[in-house]
């Protein structure tokens, strides 16, 4: 029962994180720690294929951040 929260959880932020990455750089981020929330239960529950992918997204989604980071910081130079 325990997992299964958790799993709700994890993807239910996810989700949403994603709904919002475009208002704020944070939100980005958050996606990406949510990916890697989905990550831990996928491995959990023994679906390593879910947990590459997830794992796969949190590395593009830190990937993004740190771009559009960058960027900000450049323009506001």
């Amino acid at each position: 029962m325990l997992t299964e929260v958790f799993g709700f959880a994890s993807v239910s932020t996810m989700v949403l994180f994603y709904a919002l990455e475009s208002r704020s750089p944070r939100y980005l981020l958050a996606f990406g720690g949510s990916c890697l929330s989905a990550a831990g239960y996928a491995a959990l529950i023994g679906s390593w294929p879910f947990a590459a992918v997830e794992s796969i997204w949190s590395v593009v989604a830190y990937v993004r951040w740190s771009r559009l980071t960058r960027a900000n910081q450049d323009r506001a130079a």
